[in-house]
Parts: structure tokens; C-alpha cells; sequence
């Protein structure tokens, strides 16, 4: 009885229904779901309707935030290419970019920064770009790309789009473009190997480009981990298998009948072609490859748009719409060059290219590996691309120990190589000289002004030699108002009366006069003789000998005043000088005429201009340049060219670096410990360096001294042999700006092989070469670029000058009263003459 009963139960079970009546079990079933749908179906469809779109505008909602938090603070990175590029710099690159990679459940929640690698094309030329999200610390990218190509220099700005947005009044936008996407499985490798650039083409496509054209290829991409990697590998598995590796192609293969075979057994099937067996063992080897490199989600877009008239007639609208049409297919064509297991096609954007290309919004992309990536997105290899703006001289790091900041560093400026830092000399380094070169505009005066300014501040005694006048004027703009009474000022272009700095003065009037014959001697070589040297020498060793305050105006009358040249020579105790006058008064005066032209001309001309009369040969000197250098006295010179002309403004600017180096020598009476560090300045040094003193041996007992000589020029053709020499050896810290070829070449033996000659002679402005001394000894060179001047302050240069003006008062002498049987006082017997 128990077996009945249970075989009817099982037949009454839905199988044993299914099984008694096929048709009508089924008919049963679509009747229960029909009455479900009934019941059920007004209150689930609204619900369900109202999360399907709950579910739409919460994604898209979290999107646009999304994309918001990486348009917020985004920014373009300019790539300037190195001369030569390497090629496996993009992989490098890429390789570091990983590193931008989220934590899984960070991707999930907050989504993936990507990236946008970007060439833009214009009629000037093409730029390298990459986009760089907000959301990317900064500084990484710009790193990273300097680390992967040495000499590349970048450029950061603030986002903006690649191809404007809005045109100009009276015109508007036309422009086509497109997406590349991969045409089969993106398990598929595209080709990385090549045997020239492979975006030479894409680099010649837009070439011609018109005034109003523009044309863009943008890369998006981002690395991809976990999930998206998987279903690549599943994409791997089915095309290893010949299978549909789309959703749709899946489903076909189920109703179609029969199995595509794999072609691993392939090889096994009778009558299949053994060259069929080599591709595809060839293509999965490539696949292989290709996953086991780290990947990046990519998309290309591009686009091409020009602007033309409001008005303009549609059979002209349509003309330029063909050119464009032109352009974008070169350019999309110019992605054929990476065909091999896969391929780009072309799809058409949505909406207006113009607009999606700057929005940069990145859903969906294809799978690339670094390699691919890298051959997509990378730096032109070829040397002589056109339009492509290269960068100049390599960023070079500056080495362990070099200054940064602090009381005793004199500023240069900042490191352009990682992380931007101050670089600077030690005031106890500075002592071994400091040549600055470069060319006019590079920046020399800015970086003077700031050292200049740093001494004054620090109570370190400067004097500053500016035969153009910028140097100065800048300085009076910023020096300090509370510094004001220690200013110096001599001013050819001032109407006001100057300083008196007589050269003829000092305790070795002997010495004085060497260093004038001399100054004479050198900057008149051309027509200098040995009589001319010997009449003035005798004639400034003679007024020395008088009583009173001996100047350059007397020599004239002692030449050709006779009861002058009597009453002086009546002073004179040396019997060889004796003998020199006793010659000159037995010429004739046509032969004395004759012997004392050369020279008369030359004091004559220095004597004629109003300034140098005051200034050099106005009688007792008002300035002390020993006060000058141990109180933190400041003395500035401008002696503008156009004002006193080439050879006065030598004459002039020789004495004061001859005073100045008069009162660094009288520094040896002092212990060394007390000896203040001080400086000396002089713009175009090469017109003022005029010494009877060797310049090595100068600079060499400078240090001793604590004097700091900081000498500037444009080019080693403006020294002499003897004087580039001199500065190449004993001013050992070199600073160079931009340099001609020639020059550099000479100047790279300083720098090699850390900078070679192409470097120097492609600094850009303010960007310097340096190679400093560091504890006595010689540093690595690096670059940096130095800072712009802090802004002039309104009125302080007025203020300054009336401060000056106040110093340049002479002293008032002290009468001393006369004691009964005294002599008198001898007088001046340039004075009764």
C-alpha cells in the first residue's frame, strides 16, 4: 500500500506534472506569473521604476562630483624636450605614474585619478602637455618626467582647455574629431616595436596649420588594478579559446550550432594549415606579454577646429568643414603605424569635440600595457621635429652641503632640480672671488643687486662699480631707509655736488701715483709711450712733494706755468727728479709743446668734464674708504657711459678700485680676527681692472684681507690674456649665465661633465650654471635660477640721495689757535699761482 502512495505523490509534484503534460505544466506556470504580475505588478513596477532612477541620477550625481574634485586646482604640466631623448624614458615614466594607483576599496568608493597626455598643434608649432588632476600631489608628475628624460625641463599652469572654448566676437567654432578605440579584444596587444619614432606621422599630420586652426590628440589613462585586470584575463581565455570575447557575441555562439575548436589542438586537426598553428601560437605569446605588464586604462580622442565669420555662407562653412574632415583623418591615420595583433578604429563623439576634449571626462577605456602606453604617449625621438619647442640647458641637482639660508650665506637664488630649495655662498667662501658671465638680459644685475643687498644689510662695507647706472638705481630703490647714512654716492648723471675722492692722496703717495700712472697707462695703451709715462709720473711725484692737498687739476699748470713749475720744484728734495726738471725747462717751448701733447690731451679731456673735476680733483677727499669697508659703509658708483664716455667712465671707475684696494692692503695692520668681511662689486669688470698689481696676485691676497671680489661680464673676448686667466684661476666661484658657443665651449671645462657646452649656451633668462666653492674646495656644478629683486619701494631712492648728499659734506676743519713764536702755517703754493 506504501508504494502506491508514494508514486502517486510523486506524480503530483510539479516534475511529475511536467512529466504527465509538458504543454500544460508550462501553460500553468505562465498563468501563476501572469497572476503575480497582475497583483503584484502596480506596486513593484512604480518602485522598481523609482530605484532604477534613484539608482541613474545617484551615480551620475556622484560623477559629476567626482569629476569636479579633479577639475579643482587641475593643472597643465608643459613638457620642454632635452636635445636628445631617450626612448625608454616614456616607459619609465609610466612605469612611476603606477605609483598613482588607489587602494582597491579607495577605486571602489572614490574612483581613480587619471591622467591626459596632450599634443596640442597650433601654427607656431606643437606642445607637449599632461593634465594632472588636483587631486595629484604636486610636484610628482613634473619629477617624475625630469627623472625619466635628464635635461627635460616642465612648465606647471593652471588647467585651461586644449583647443578654446570661446572664439572671438563676430566668429565661431568649427571642428570635427573623433574617438580610437581598439577594434578586437583588448587582451590584444597593439605594436611597440618600431624602427623609427612612431608618431613622426602623427607629428606631420597637422603641419600647415592656418592662424585660427588648432588641432588635439589627447590620451586619457589611468592605472588599473584587481577587477579590471581580471576580466582582461578572462578576455585572454576566450580568445586563447576562439571565442566571442562581447556579451553579444556570447550569445549568439549559444544558439549557433557547433564549437569553434581551440586552436591549441589545432595543430592535431587534419587538413588545417600549419601557418594558421604559428599565428595564433604568435598571439597568444603576445597576450602573455602583454598581461604581464602593469596596465593603464586608455582613451584617444581627437579634434580639429578653426573659427570663421558669423555670417559665413554655408557653401563656405562647407568648404572648411572639408579641410577639417582632411585633417582629422591624417590624423586618425597616423595610428595605423600601430596595427599588428590589434588595431584602432574610428568611432564618432557625441557631443561637440571641442567641448569633450576640455572637459577631459574619462568612463570606459581600453586596456593598454606600459610598453603600448609608452609608444602612444612619449616624447619626439627624432632630433629635427618641427615646431617642437625643446628645453635648454639640463636641470642639475646641487650637490650635498651647498648653503641654503641663514646670517653668514650670501643668496643666489633657487634649485630648479626636485625639490625647489635657496641656494647660497658662505660669506667665508665668498672670499675666494666670485665671476659672474653672461650676456646682456640674462640677469647678471639682479643677481649683483641681491647680493649687494645682503651685504648692505648684514653691516658688511660694499663698493659697487656700475658703468651703465640699472645696478645702482635699482639699489637705491631698496636699500633700507635706516641705511641712508652710510651711503656713498658718486652719480654722473647728478647735478648735485659728488663725494671727493682724490687719488693722489694717502700715507704712500708713492704707491698712489704707481696705481694712477698705471690706470693712465693701460686704458690709453694704444697711444702710450714711454716719454708720456715718464713726464707723468714726474709730474704726480712732484705734486705730491708740495705742501697741501696735492690734485689732478695742478698738473696742467705745473706742464706749462713756469713760476709754478719753480715754486714746486723748490720742494723737491730727490735729485733724480731735479734732473728730470732741469731737462724739461732746457726744451724749447715748441719742443715742450711737443713732448707733453699725448698727454695734455688725455688730462684735459678727463679734466673737462664738470663731474670728474669734482669728484676725482676737487681737493681734500670726503670719503674715507676705510670707513667704508670696516663700518659697513656702502659706496656706489655710477659712472653711466653715456654721461662721461667710454674713457673717462674707465679712468673714474679704475681710481675707485684702486682706493678701494688701497684701504684693503692697509687691512694688514689689523689682526686677521678683527678684520670685518667686506666687498667689492664691479659691473664690466674688464674696463676697471687696471692695476699696476698683478690681478693673481690681487685677488690671491684679497682673501687675506677678507675682501670679496665679485667681478661681471659678458664674454671672454672683453678680458685680456693675462686678466681671463687671472679670474679663470684665483675667482674660483663661477656663476654662468647664458653663454654664446664659442664662449661655452671654453667655459664647460669648469662645468664637465655634470654640464657640458650645449647647457651653457642654452640657459634661459635668470637660469644659471653655478659651480661654487664649498669649505675651500671646488663643488660639483648644478643649475638654479635666481629670484627677481623684492619690489622698488616709492620714494626711497629720493630719500637715499638726500641721505647721501648729507655724507658728501666735508668735514669741518678745527682752527688751532697759533702759539706765540710759532711758526705759521706753510701755505699752499698752488694757490698763490
Amino acid at each position: 500500500m506504501s508504494r502506491p502512495f508514494a508514486l502517486s505523490t510523486s506524480l503530483a509534484s510539479p516534475a511529475g506534472d511536467y512529466l504527465r503534460d509538458p504543454l500544460g505544466a508550462f501553460q500553468t506556470v505562465l498563468a501563476h506569473l501572469r497572476d503575480l504580475v497582475f497583483t503584484w505588478g502596480p506596486i513593484a513596477s512604480p518602485a522598481l521604476a523609482v530605484a532604477t532612477t534613484a539608482v541613474v541620477i545617484a551615480r551620475r550625481r556622484w560623477r559629476r562630483r567626482y569629476h569636479g574634485s579633479l577639475v579643482s586646482d587641475a593643472r597643465l604640466v608643459t613638457v620642454l624636450a632635452p636635445p636628445t631623448v631617450d626612448p625608454s624614458g616614456a616607459i619609465t615614466v609610466w612605469s612611476n605614474l603606477v605609483g598613482l594607483l588607489r587602494p582597491g576599496w579607495r577605486r571602489r568608493f572614490g574612483g581613480q585619478p587619471h591622467l591626459a597626455f596632450e599634443l596640442t598643434f597650433t601654427d607656431d608649432g606643437v606642445q607637449i602637455r599632461l593634465w594632472v588632476p588636483g587631486l595629484v600631489p604636486p610636484g610628482m608628475v613634473e619629477r617624475a618626467i625630469e627623472a625619466a628624460w635628464p635635461g627635460a625641463h616642465t612648465r606647471t599652469t593652471p588647467a585651461e582647455p586644449p583647443i578654446p572654448t570661446a572664439s572671438a566676437a563676430g566668429r565661431r567654432i568649427e571642428a570635427v574629431g573623433g574617438e580610437l578605440r581598439l577594434a578586437r579584444s583588448e587582451a590584444l596587444p597593439i605594436r611597440t616595436e618600431h624602427p623609427a619614432d612612431p608618431i613622426r606621422a602623427l607629428l606631420g599630420a597637422p603641419v600647415g596649420l592656418g592662424p585660427h586652426e588648432r588641432a588635439c590628440v589627447q590620451i586619457l589613462a589611468r592605472p588599473v588594478a584587481g577587477h579590471r585586470v581580471t576580466k582582461a584575463r578572462r578576455a585572454a581565455k576566450r580568445v586563447h579559446a576562439g571565442s566571442s570575447v562581447n556579451l553579444a557575441g556570447r550569445l549568439l555562439d549559444l544558439v549557433t550550432p557547433g564549437k569553434t575548436a581551440k586552436p591549441s589542438s589545432s595543430a592535431r586537426t587534419p587538413g588545417l594549415d600549419r601557418q594558421t598553428t604559428l599565428e595564433f601560437a604568435a598571439q597568444d605569446r603576445a597576450v602573455v606579454e602583454k598581461l604581464r605588464h602593469n596596465q593603464f586604462e586608455t582613451r584617444i580622442r581627437y579634434a580639429v577646429a578653426t573659427t570663421v565669420p558669423e555670417h559665413a555662407t554655408t557653401a563656405e562653412v562647407q568648404a572648411v568643414q572639408e579641410v577639417l574632415r582632411g585633417r582629422g583623418h591624417a590624423i586618425a591615420s597616423a595610428f595605423a603605424a600601430f596595427s599588428e595583433h590589434n588595431y584602432f578604429r574610428r568611432i564618432r563623439l557625441r557631443r561637440a569635440p571641442v567641448q569633450v576634449l576640455a572637459e577631459r571626462r574619462f568612463g570606459k577605456g581600453d586596456l593598454l600595457s606600459i610598453p603600448e602606453l609608452a609608444a602612444l604617449a612619449h616624447l619626439p625621438i627624432d632630433e629635427a621635429t618641427p615646431g617642437l619647442q625643446r628645453a635648454g640647458a639640463k636641470a642639475v641637482p646641487p650637490p650635498p652641503g651647498i648653503a641654503t639660508a641663514g646670517d653668514l650665506i650670501k643668496p643666489l637664488g633657487l634649485s630648479d632640480s626636485g625639490h625647489s630649495r635657496p641656494v647660497g655662498l658662505h660669506v667665508a667662501d665668498a672670499r675666494h672671488h666670485l665671476h659672474i658671465l653672461g650676456a646682456t638680459g640674462s640677469g647678471k644685475s639682479e643677481l649683483m643687486a641681491r647680493l649687494i643687498l645682503d651685504d648692505a644689510e648684514a653691516g658688511r662695507g660694499v663698493v659697487v662699480v656700475d658703468p651703465k647706472g640699472d645696478l645702482v638705481s635699482d639699489l637705491l630703490m631698496r636699500i633700507p631707509e635706516k641705511l641712508g647714512e652710510k651711503v656713498v654716492l658718486f652719480d654722473a648723471d647728478s647735478r648735485s655736488r659728488p663725494p671727493v675722492l682724490n687719488p693722489l692722496e694717502g700715507v704712500d703717495k708713492a704707491r698712489s701715483v704707481d696705481n694712477l700712472v698705471s690706470i693712465f697707462s693701460r686704458i690709453y695703451a694704444s697711444s702710450w709711450g714711454p716719454r708720456t709715462d715718464d713726464i707723468l709720473r714726474a709730474g704726480l711725484l712732484t705734486l705730491t712733494a708740495m705742501p697741501g692737498t696735492p690734485t689732478l687739476v695742478d698738473l696742467p699748470k705745473l706742464l706749462t706755468v713756469p713760476a709754478f713749475r719753480q715754486r714746486a720744484c723748490d720742494q723737491i728734495d730727490d735729485d733724480v727728479l731735479r734732473g728730470f726738471w732741469s731737462w724739461y725747462d732746457a726744451l724749447s717751448e715748441a719742443s715742450r709743446a711737443q713732448v707733453i701733447a699725448p698727454l695734455m690731451n688725455k688730462v684735459r679731456g678727463f679734466l673737462l668734464r664738470p663731474f670728474v673735476r669734482a669728484a676725482i680733483a676737487g681737493g681734500t677727499s670726503t670719503v674715507d674708504m676705510d670707513e667704508v669697508l670696516n663700518t659697513g659703509g656702502i659706496c656706489l658708483v655710477r659712472i653711466a657711459r653715456d654721461a662721461l664716455g667710454m674713457e673717462t667712465a674707465r679712468l673714474v671707475g679704475s681710481i675707485v678700485v684702486a682706493r678701494t684696494w688701497q684701504a684693503a692692503t692697509r687691512r694688514a695692520r689689523v689682526p686677521q680676527r678683527q678684520r670685518r668681511d667686506c666687498g667689492l662689486y664691479v659691473d664690466e669688470c674688464h674696463n676697471f681692472l687696471n692695476l699696476a698689481y698683478p690681478l693673481e696676485d690681487m685677488l690671491a691676497e684679497a682673501r687675506g684681507y677678507r675682501l670679496s671680489m665679485t667681478l661681471a661680464h659678458q664674454y671672454l673676448g672683453q678680458l685680456p690674456k693675462e686678466l681671463e686667466e687671472g679670474i679663470s684661476t684665483n675667482a674660483r666661484s663661477k656663476i654662468f649665465f647664458n653663454a654664446s658657443p664659442e664662449d661655452a665651449k671654453r667655459l664647460a671645462r669648469h662645468t664637465m661633465p655634470r654640464l657640458s657646452d650645449h647647457d651653457l649656451s642654452n640657459l634661459g633668462a635668470f637660469h644659471v650654471a653655478a659651480r661654487l666653492v664649498l669649505g675651500g674646495e671646488e663643488a660639483p656644478p648644478f643649475t638654479a635660477v635666481t629670484e627677481k629683486l623684492p619690489p622698488a619701494v616709492p620714494g626711497r631712492a629720493r630719500a637715499i640721495r638726500k641721505a647721501a648728499r648729507v655724507n658728501t659734506r666735508p668735514p669741518v676743519a678745527e682752527v688751532e689757535p697759533i702759539t706765540p713764536g710759532a711758526a705759521a702755517p706753510t701755505a699752499d703754493p698752488r694757490r698763490a699761482a
